[in-house]
């Protein structure tokens, strides 16, 4: 897995700052060890070795814009040059160390070994050419050689699992970074499970979702590399046993091959692994025509719900291994959290548009469509009374033309509120008084409007809810209200913003103070206004008293 370049930075300042710590510890191990031995010209090239990785160290500190790297060539030749010179094998053993970390961090894992055992026997060979030849002695050769392979096998191991780690932090991120609500559930499925397909090198990748309420299993798949978008398969119940494998608790992995099975898995609850991993049902198979798959549940409100499906590896001779299996519960893991926010977006997002339908439908049915056929009937009417009293068709025309005025105006307020609003803090209370004014010169009723505040701090979505929901109250008085006069307060303050919306009209046709659950539970209320207050966090409070007015009043957190 390739790095970024953030990551890629991180490492190789690891890389220069180990350089500089060994090699300081080597050459205080050298001054240290080297006596009736001593040196004076391995001293000295380790000095400068140290000062020119204090300098980088330092250059890479102070000089951010201008880093100075030095080349891994010049550090194993130093290394070689420095093997050459020591007395000490323990000072050499700290350069070794750092080389073979070094070079672990840049992913190349044969370079790596062939460091490791070339710098072996090249300790072997140093101590067999300053000793005498004894067979006692042999095991003394034997002994370093084995402490400096596995020092730098292990130090080769970390150094390896360091750039893993960080490849795999990358990798979680990007993944994670395309789970967009703005992309759409299906593109951002899409593009997710094809990482997950390179990622593991394999032909296909499968999300499967079950939903509880609507009885439905939806599946997405995709072939490494595929382009375009395409949406999710609608299933019936009846096939979940293929896509969700029986049993959600496991995590498991299966190949077939030559016409045998076998697999393994673990409760994905507790890690416990099983002896005989439960067999995946034979239809699984044969959907994806799989020679081998990896299969991981996915949870949605804290309950399992799917699976994430990884098929046949591109390579026909590899397999699956434990360490894949939990890589990708890893990344399922990673990715449940941001996948599940998009599924609810969708949803909430969903029932927005079917109350913003539902509202629009009772607005038609209730005001146009009523108006339009009590205009059908009153024409079948002067229909009639055209024939036998002409005269009077004159006055009942103009009451009729009356009649399609009004409701044109109507459709047009309507067709104004379904646009696109776009409204900010900084216009916010313009908009309010231009409707105001325009409220009252149309429709001939007094409205006043009082602000606490001029300057308003609002987040732009919570004005846009905000100036929707004094609109449609001003409406909702003037269709159903007839009120005379309206009283409009906006307040904010650190924690809250609330709109109080007062009439003298009929008021509603209950009496009291309720809130918006108690409108619920009852079926009153204006439900469009509820729905728009729930969107932002908000509570609404309606308060009734026939004849005499109602009060309307939303409040809404900030925080």
């Amino acid at each position: 897995m390739l790095l970024e370049n953030t990551e890629r930075v991180y490492l190789e300042r690891q890389v220069t700052l180990a350089r500089a710590v060994t090699a300081a510890l080597s050459l205080v191990v050298l001054l240290e060890t080297s006596n009736a031995n001593f040196r004076l010209s391995s001293v000295v090239f380790l000095s400068l070795y140290l000062l020119l990785a204090l300098g980088t160290a330092l250059a890479e500190r102070f000089l951010a814009k201008m880093p100075i790297r030095i080349p891994l060539a010049v550090d194993f030749s130093a290394l070689a040059i420095f093997l050459y010179l020591t007395p000490s094998v323990s000072a050499f053993w700290f350069l070794f160390l750092f080389g073979v970390f070094a070079i672990a961090t840049r992913g190349n894992t044969r370079a790596m070994l062939a460091v490791v055992f070339v710098a072996t026997a090249g300790i072997i060979l140093r101590v067999a050419f300053e000793e005498s030849f004894r067979w006692r002695g042999a095991w003394h050769w034997i002994a370093v050689g084995f402490g400096t392979l596995v020092s730098g096998l292990c130090m080769g191991f970390l150094g390896a699992r360091e750039r893993e780690h960080l490849a795999r932090q990358q990798f979680l991120e990007k993944i994670t970074g395309l789970m967009r609500f703005d992309r759409g559930l299906t593109e951002s499925v899409r593009q997710m499970l094809g990482e997950l397909a390179l990622a593991f090198e394999c032909e296909r990748a499968c999300l499967a979702v079950y939903d509880d309420e609507i009885e439905r299993l939806f599946v997405w798949k995709i072939r490494a590399g595929e382009p375009g978008a395409s949406g999710p398969e609608t299933l019936p119940q009846s096939r979940c046993e293929i896509f969700l494998l029986d049993s959600l608790e496991v995590s498991m992995a299966w190949e077939y091959k030559n016409g045998r099975a076998f697999g393994f898995g673990w409760d994905r609850r507790t890690g416990a692994r099983f002896k005989n991993t439960p067999s995946p049902p034979a239809a699984t198979k044969e959907e994806f025509d799989a020679r081998a798959f990896l299969a991981v549940t996915i949870e949605t409100d804290g309950r399992p719900s799917g699976r994430v499906l990884l098929v046949n590896p591109l390579d026909s001779r590899s397999r699956f291994s434990h360490s894949d299996l939990r890589w990708l519960e890893q990344i399922v893991g990673h990715i449940q959290r941001p996948l599940e926010n998009i599924f609810l977006l969708r949803n909430l997002r969903t029932r927005a548009i079917e109350s913003e339908r539902s509202r629009i439908s009772r607005d038609l049915h209730d005001g146009i469509l009523q108006t339009l056929l009590s205009l059908k009937i009153r024409l079948e009417v002067l229909k009639q009374k055209l024939s036998q009293k002409p005269e009077h068709a004159g006055a009942e025309l103009a009451g009729l033309q009356k009649i399609v005025q009004e409701e044109s105006e109507e459709l047009r307020r309507m067709v104004t509120d379904l646009r696109p609003l776009r409204v900010e803090s900084a216009d916010m209370l313009e908009l309010m008084l231009g409707f105001a004014e325009r409220f009252r010169s149309e429709q001939g009723m007094a409205v006043e409007l009082f602000v606490s505040d001029e300057d308003l701090r609002l987040p732009d979505r919570i004005c846009r809810e905000v100036f929707q929901i004094y609109r449609e109250s001003l409406h909702n008085v003037k269709k159903h209200a007839s009120a005379s006069h309206v009283v409009v307060k906006l307040e904010q303050d650190e924690e809250r913003v609330s709109l109080v919306v007062d009439d003298n009209g009929r008021g509603f046709s209950f009496s009291g103070r309720y809130t918006s659950e108690e409108l619920d539970r009852l079926r009153l209320g204006p439900i469009s206004i509820k729905e728009r207050t729930r969107s932002v966090g908000g509570t609404l409070t309606v308060e009734s008293n026939p004849g005499h007015g109602a009060r309307l009043t939303v409040e809404i957190p900030l925080n």
